[in-house]
């Protein structure tokens, strides 16, 4: 409906105008005579709008997808390329948890054996997943303020799971299945071992759970990583040795030397060999599993640059065909003025001109704007890096280059006036 109300709406002024024109003035008209100072500016101005808008959509598709490239390449603590994420139900298979623990370790011997996969672990939780548990926390010779208590993150992970998920080991040691029957062990994260024990070695300290009698040792400290979301920085984190506590979870990582989708087949042949009435609830790739928590910003940028690109596409239209409309009403000049020694080069310059004025006539008001679009997009995602100038120079460079391509063909066509033909022209 705003389509064709546009099209009605664009199309009467020209018709009413033909309508009032005396056909006896119109008769004498040739060349510009019969073009007014006032429409000229009119149809100048509506291609410099059109150049301005195009500015700030193209200013906001350079911002919104290099926002969602900033997203696809930070840093999450772990390295989302090359691995599998299996997800099990042993409830439907008729296990207990208690039962699980040497099916689960026979489980991850298999899956190492598959070619091309390097290493194989459980958790809890898998990240950006958006799960997880918390709980209070008391460290040895730390006396934490109540107003500064937080909750620490608490997963329980198997032995190998930090090498499978290409979390770094900053000190201590992995969790390994010789812990079960021993004294508990816990590993925690960069930002909690620099919360508790400052610049000190953590391995060796204990930590103990609100609620509980029994502290755990801290035998190892990881590099942080993203769990629950991914915009947001990462916290306190504790893990625990999933076979010493007795809590058996099932979704299962296999960091993968091959495309991980490939070993899919196999690792579910595996799994029904093992564990033959457990079914297999969930593949998906880790990589997959982190798209789908940017899924907005993705729509966002998409949308984002088909409305930049087709701004920027119905602006050079527009410059086009008021450039090839000009040079045609000015056929008769043109002539005139290569009778009188003006040069080809010197007509494709004023086309050009023509160009370039009406293109930086709307950069003067796109940019500006572009600039406080910025800011309204910031306040709305405050990550946005709107103190970068790239998405704006973009946008501008963007539309300086259609300009110049829109009149290359009318700048063409003004340099191949014959001077002769021209002057017999209307």
């Amino acid at each position: 409906g705003i389509a064709l109300a546009t099209g009605l709406l664009f199309g009467l002024a020209p018709a009413l105008r033909a309508f009032r024109s005396a056909p006896a003035s119109a008769l004498r008209q040739t060349g510009r005579a019969g073009e007014t100072r006032l429409g000229r500016l009119f149809g100048r101005g509506l291609v410099a709008a059109q150049a301005a808008s195009s500015v700030l959509l193209l200013s906001a598709a350079g911002l919104f997808v290099g926002y969602l490239s900033h997203l696809r390449h930070m840093d999450l603590g772990f390295q989302r390329e090359g691995v599998l994420l299996v997800t099990l139900d042993p409830a439907r298979g008729g296990y207990q948890r208690a039962q699980l623990a040497r099916p689960y370790q026979e489980l991850l011997a298999r899956l190492e054996s598959i070619p091309g996969v390097r290493s194989a672990a459980i958790c809890g939780c898998t990240p950006i997943q958006g799960c997880g548990a918390g709980s209070m926390v008391t460290a040895e010779g730390r006396q934490e303020r109540p107003e500064d208590r937080r909750r620490v993150g608490l997963s329980w992970v198997a032995p190998k799971y930090f090498a499978t998920l290409g979390t770094p080991l900053l000190a201590g040691r992995d969790f390994t299945f010789e812990d079960q029957g021993r004294s508990r062990v816990a590993i925690v994260n960069q930002t909690m071992a620099r919360y508790y024990f400052g610049g000190a070695n953590p391995v060796g300290k204990h930590v103990m759970r609100d609620g509980d009698t029994k502290p755990y040792e801290i035998v190892g400290v990881v590099g942080d990583a993203k769990y629950s979301e991914i915009r947001d920085a990462p916290g306190r984190t504790m893990y625990f040795n999933m076979f010493q506590e007795g809590r058996m979870f099932s979704q299962f990582e296999l960091r993968t030397s091959v495309e991980p989708a490939s070993v899919a087949g196999e690792v579910r042949r595996t799994v029904r060999d093992v564990l033959k009435t457990v079914p297999v609830q969930r593949v998906i790739t880790l990589a997959d599993q982190v798209d789908a928590s940017i899924v907005p910003e993705r729509l966002i940028a998409t949308l984002s640059g088909l409305f930049g690109a087709l701004g920027a596409l119905i602006a050079a239209i527009g410059l086009y065909g008021l450039l090839a409309y000009t040079v045609a009403r000015r056929t008769n000049e043109i002539g005139i003025r290569m009778v009188l020694g003006a040069t080809r080069s010197a007509m494709s310059r004023m086309v050009l001109g023509d160009a370039l004025g009406m293109s930086c006539t709307g950069l003067l008001i796109g940019v500006p704007l572009a600039y406080w679009g910025q800011r309204f997009a910031a306040s709305l995602i405050p990550d946005l890096p709107v103190k970068s100038a790239f998405p704006i120079v973009f946008g501008a460079v963007i539309m300086i280059a259609l300009a110049l391509l829109a009149a290359f063909m009318p700048a063409r066509r003004a340099t191949r006036v014959d001077p002769v033909e021209a002057l017999r022209y209307e």
